[in-house]
């Protein structure tokens, strides 16, 4: 740590940002650990699901005070359903907490905070807490949550389609609003920021991208097998995009895929997967892993990495750690929508199934193929996506500018 005195910090996340295994746990918890090398971050956030002593003390090694609130999935809904019947969104109502309202209120008259950072636009009530208005407050959207609604609704159909179109207009009046009065809104991808700029209030707006932990995600060529030839898909196999992708492949490439290459297998790596994703552990030469203590070992194995998203809002970490791996990756073009990746020189990109088939077909015959396109991919992770550069916009946002070193290895 360093020997000036750190400024409090008041950092609130939707969800436990421990252990860094999904997306959202990922970016919350290397902003914690890295504002941690420069302020005294107080650490408030709801937990869906218990949480161990371990996963807190990982949190508590790193903060001046944390507060894990648990939210029951149950309640969780009625809240949430109970705010659309009130005129506003699921997402409020599903990430209030009259608990983490006390803690919060407790903290701030003890606290001189010098500025507050939400991790999702369904926690901006809590920076309009009287004891918190008077806190510069930085709202981290991550992703244009209000368009990944409305991209639902038109993909579905019936019921599901009305709630999801309401959930998605009701949510960009929320967000359009957050300039008028936050120090700044961010997000995750200057894509993303350019979404949001076209219909929120003029106000202060930034991109802060995303980091790789390129220490932990390091290549491992001997690992990888290529006879017979596989490819992984990474994700949380209970989240409708990743869902909606692995079904996709399944349906529309694998069985074209494996008549050319009979003995290859397709392996699905990742947390609850849900009943349509264990439905396609039957297929022929699909391998159900499921959720596992690292993901690496999988993706080294592996001949190639697929990324086949339909729908994504903002970075995907599974191709960024993969292409830190120094895997050759092959990726739908929602799925590269957050990078500055070229096509060809990083990684491959398909989108009609047949160009999905010669693709991959390509990568398992072409062994210095899938390396040349490694070795750009992990020099593209290590130029543009350090964790420390990758968040500087939060420590000038936060006024947090002493020098600090966020250094790797740091748990």
């Amino acid at each position: 740590m360093t020997d000036w005195p750190r400024p409090p910090i008041l950092y609130i996340a939707h969800r436990l940002p421990y252990p860094p295994d999904k997306g959202d746990r990922i970016r919350s918890y290397h902003t914690v650990r890295c504002l941690a090398r420069r302020a005294a971050v107080h650490l408030a956030c709801l937990a869906d699901e218990p949480a161990s002593e371990e996963d807190v003390a990982a949190l508590r090694g790193l903060c001046a005070d944390v507060a894990v609130v648990p939210v029951g999935r149950a309640g969780r809904w009625a809240r949430g359903l109970g705010s659309l019947a009130r005129g506003g969104t699921v997402s409020e109502g599903a990430f209030s907490s009259p608990a983490l309202r006390a803690t919060l209120r407790e903290w701030a008259r003890r606290t001189p905070f010098r500025a507050a950072l939400v991790s999702a636009s369904s926690l901006v009530a809590y920076l309009r807490l009287p004891e918190l208005r008077d806190v510069p407050g930085v709202v981290d959207l991550v992703d244009v949550d209000s368009q990944k609604w409305l991209d639902y609704a038109e993909a579905g159909g019936g019921p599901k389609a009305w709630l999801y179109r309401t959930e998605g207009r009701r949510l960009r009046r929320v967000e359009a609003g957050l300039p008028t009065w936050a120090r700044s809104v961010t997000l995750v991808s200057e894509a993303e920021t350019a979404l949001y700029r076209r219909f929120a209030a003029a106000g202060q707006v930034a991109a802060v991208t995303n980091g790789v932990d390129l220490d932990t995600f390091r290549p491992d060529r001997a690992a990888e097998r290529d006879d017979p030839p596989s490819c992984v898909f990474v994700g949380a196999l209970d989240y409708r995009p990743n869902v909606d992708a692995a079904c996709w492949f399944c349906d529309e490439v694998w069985p074209a895929l494996r008549e050319r290459h009979p003995r290859a297998t397709f392996r699905l790596v990742g947390r609850r997967p849900a009943p349509a994703v264990r439905a396609l552990a039957a297929r022929r030469g699909v391998e159900l892993v499921g959720q596992v203590p690292d993901v690496r070992p999988h993706v080294a194995s592996a001949t190639a990495v697929v990324s086949p998203l339909r729908i994504a809002r903002g970075l995907q970490n599974k191709v960024l750690e993969a292409l830190a791996m120094g895997k050759a990756v092959v990726a739908s073009p929602q799925s590269l929508a957050g990078f500055s990746l070229r096509p060809g020189r990083e990684l491959l990109s398909a989108s009609a199934p047949a160009e999905w088939v010669e693709t991959l077909s390509r990568l398992f015959g072409d062994a210095a193929l899938r390396h040349r396109l490694g070795d750009a991919g992990r020099s593209y992770a290590e130029e543009n996506h350090d964790w420390e550069r990758c968040l500087q916009p939060f420590f000038t946002l936060l006024g947090l500018d002493e020098p600090a070193t966020c250094a790797r290895g740091v748990p």
